[in-house]
């Protein structure tokens, strides 16, 4: 057969019929590709020396791990070459295109490759592995104009990338943008609002506010630079290691650039295949119990607020009740003739001034305590919270996106054909018909996509269950936390107390009896 083209180009209407068989036994199901791991294991049925096969690799272009079909025809045409002894060059190609080697179709579709489930689907990370992955931290630095607030700024310091760069909160928007965009099948963290809302300031201070909302960067930050896929993605790094000026205009350029998660993920296309029978089930089942955890998570953090909420007004009774005490023994008022003969008030209105410097450092010691129950114990849960609620965000996506627009599309559909069969009763103009068939085509192949899509919106859910569950060892490391805050708090709160007893029955002594009870 004569190839009637230039030098290097195969034409696919003039390929031996054997190309097309070899082509439809090994490629992906699902997919137009043949992967790269299957065309080794057919170049290993070639009985080729390794010069041959690397004078024939230096003519084939792989993309994201996959050969295209004319790709593929190429690369039988020069394994054919090279089996009559010839070195395998495209400017051959202007002969006859000789068949390989390679043997019949029914056993070359053995060397299609299985979906390996296990490994596609299961997250290997352990919830150890996820926290090492990177920390950083965000610090506040504010610009003042004048007596009021300009705006905040933001230092951004990466432990992985060891380099620290400043971030505005809109930066932190269009981040989360992007990454929205490209991966809009992942648990993608929220943001913190921008501003107060109404009626929280009555509550809350601007300053307070701004607290707030730093601490919920670093949670937003940290679970992004944790996850599996995000934490080795080129968006995620512009954004921790970048220093230009036009940060948001260098991360628009890069998902610009690479297209959302299912244009560029090697298995988006084949999902399908690697999906359990039962995943509706297992979703539903998985939803509803990250729902109960979600909601229980939600009371803990309650409580937990509530307890350093305690210690931070147990600071403010304490530092209170050691002023009085000094306001008590400060007054010099002079003592009337009845009581002065009688009393030893004046020696312990000294006593009772000296005391309120203790009771200075026991408020400490609970604002220590409000402060570490705060860090450690709440953050943490709303750390967990946050990772849950964006899965709860992602089901939605799934339902109301993938799936919305998919019965949307399909209805279209269904209209689009009705017309049709009318058009076949009714007489019609030819140009209509043609046009509507045309919408036809186009609306079956987007019903085609949307279907590639919720597939693999099915399969992203699978894998981001798992991360929900690897992450649950996180109950143990806050119980453990919650623990150790109040160990420390306690015993810290408890020595003040124990020296503060001695020095209560030496200030009083035994004046009028007044020691206190141990």
């Amino acid at each position: 057969m004569t190839v009637r083209a230039m030098a290097g180009e195969i034409n696919e209407g003039s390929v031996p019929a054997y190309y097309r068989e070899v082509y439809e036994a090994i490629r992906c199901r699902t997919d137009e590709r043949v992967q790269v791991e299957v065309f080794k294991r057919l170049l290993e049925r070639s009985g080729l020396s390794k010069t041959a096969l690397s004078q024939i690799a230096e003519h084939i272009d792989c993309t994201d791990g996959f050969l295209t079909k004319l790709t593929l025809y190429k690369a039988l045409a020069l394994i054919a070459l090279a089996q009559q002894g010839k070195k395998p060059s495209p400017k051959l190609f202007i002969h006859e295109l000789p068949k390989p080697q390679l043997g019949g179709p029914r056993e070359l579709s053995a060397l299609r490759m299985q979906p390996a489930q296990d490994d596609v689907l299961t997250i290997s990370q352990t919830f150890e592995q996820l926290l090492i992955k990177d920390t950083i931290q965000v610090e506040l630095i504010p610009e003042k104009k004048g007596l009021f607030l300009k705006h905040v700024e933001y230092q951004v310091i990466s432990q992985r990338y060891k380099i620290s760069v400043y971030r505005r909160y809109s930066d932190f928007d269009v981040f989360h943008e992007v990454l929205l965009q490209k991966f809009a099948y992942r648990v993608v963290p929220a943001l913190p609002p921008k501003r107060m809302l109404k009626g929280v300031l009555t509550s809350m201070s601007e300053r307070e506010f701004i607290e707030g909302r730093r601490r919920a960067l670093i949670r937003f930050i940290n679970l992004v630079a944790r996850h599996p896929l995000f934490s080795e993605d080129e968006l995620v790094k512009t954004f921790l290691t970048y220093s230009g000026s036009d940060v948001q205009t260098k991360l628009r350029d890069t998902c610009k650039k690479t297209g959302d998660e299912f244009m560029t993920n090697r298995i988006a296309t084949q999902a399908k295949e690697y999906l359990p029978a039962d995943i509706q089930a297992q979703f539903s089942t998985s939803r509803e119990l990250i729902k109960n955890i979600h909601n229980s998570f939600q009371r803990l953090r309650d409580r937990a607020e509530k307890m350093a909420e305690r210690s931070m007004e147990n600071s403010t009774d304490l530092v209170q009740f050691g002023r009085e005490l000094s306001a008590l023994g400060s007054d010099a008022s002079v003592l009337p003739s009845l009581a002065s003969s009688q009393s030893s008030w004046g020696t312990l209105r000294h006593s009772l001034k000296s005391l309120s410097e203790e009771f200075g450092v026991l408020s400490d010691k609970a604002a220590q305590q409000g402060r570490r129950e705060q860090d450690d114990v709440v953050e943490k849960l709303n750390f967990f919270l946050d990772l849950l609620q964006s899965y709860r965000d992602l089901c939605e996506r799934h339902e109301k996106g993938v799936l919305h627009e998919h019965q949307k599309a399909l209805h279209k559909y269904g209209m689009m054909k009705r017309q049709m069969m009318s058009a076949t009763v009714q007489p019609k103009e030819q140009a209509s018909v043609e046009q509507l068939e045309s919408r036809i085509v186009q609306q079956e192949s987007a019903i085609q996509t949307m279907e590639l899509r919720n597939y693999f919106s099915l399969f992203c859910l699978h894998q981001e269950t798992q991360l929900i569950f690897t992450y649950l060892p996180i109950t143990a490391n806050i119980l453990g936390a919650f623990v150790n805050s109040q160990v420390q708090g306690h015993r810290e709160m408890g020595d003040v107390w124990n020296e503060l007893q001695p020095k209560l029955g030496c200030l009083f002594g035994s004046n009028n009896g007044l020691k206190p009870p141990i």
